[in-house]
């Protein structure tokens, strides 16, 4: 029951930061290109690849990888919009949008992965400087 719970609060939170970024990033564009759910996807996959590199618990994992990222990015909105750009017959969009989105997401998760990776090896070396300063 408490798994469901991190899962339901982490949701919450990241629907709310998903509507928000979108919101903020479509207020003044005209434009037909999905360039708000290309963002967050984005943004959710660098995040995600932290975490992953961070190692973190598996009730850090619930709230935040499951809950926040699951909620705050979307396979679901990725393929309407593609379905609408198909249906418009913008082809270009299309296939820049569908490349982008899948290409971009796994390099930026791995990218996030690396700046965990990076951020764990400075905070080691921070420590042991600050042992030998001692």
């Amino acid at each position: 029951m408490m798994n469901m719970f991190l899962v339901a609060i982490g949701g919450f939170f990241g629907a709310i930061a998903r509507y928000s970024v979108t919101r903020a990033l479509t207020r003044n564009f005209t434009g037909t290109f999905p360039h708000a759910t290309l963002f967050v996807n984005g943004l959710g996959s660098f995040l995600l690849g932290i975490m992953l590199g961070f190692q973190i618990t598996s009730t850090a994992n619930l709230l935040f990888a499951v809950g926040f990222l699951g909620a705050f990015t979307t396979f679901s909105a990725i393929n309407g919009e593609l379905l609408a750009l198909k249906q418009d017959k913008n082809w270009v969009f299309f296939a820049n949008y569908a490349v982008l989105t899948y290409l971009f997401g796994i390099v930026i998760a791995f990218a996030g992965f690396l700046t965990s990776l990076l951020m764990l090896e400075l905070h080691m070396h921070l420590q042991h400087s600050y042992f030998m300063l001692k």
